[in-house]
């Protein structure tokens, strides 16, 4: 757990977890620029502030992929546009994404693949 545990330094943890400068995010939890420092120099409190960073990361893909079905949504209907142009570049949009999603799959699936042939060879 974070430092002491206390609820100042949840704050700071927070804080510094969402991208607050060091002094920024010492105010906010009511102490020293020194104090957070030193939490800071503290091992657990340092995984404390990637894991709450991983779970406000985690948040965030999941409120862009419900997003992403919006967009595709509406990609999908200025395929159908009378405008040309609007079609060429919804059908230009809707090809270069899926070959770019195609592609981070691959990296995604070969990266796994070697993961785990890496644990196998331990």
């Amino acid at each position: 757990m974070a430092g002491t545990g206390s609820p100042s330094d949840d704050v700071l943890a927070l804080a510094i977890a969402s991208g607050k400068r060091i002094g920024k995010a010492a105010k906010l939890a009511g102490m020293s620029e020194r104090t957070a420092h030193r939490r800071l120099a503290n091992a657990d409190f340092r995984v404390r502030v990637q894991e709450i960073r991983a779970e406000i990361l985690s948040q965030t893909v999941g409120k862009l992929a419900d997003l992403g079905s919006h967009a595709t949504k509406t990609l999908r209907a200025l395929l159908d546009a009378n405008n040309d142009s609007v079609r060429l570049g919804a059908a230009k949009a809707s090809i270069e994404l899926a070959a770019k999603l195609h592609e981070r799959l691959e990296i995604e699936l070969r990266l796994v693949a070697l993961e785990e042939l890496a644990i196998d060879n331990q």
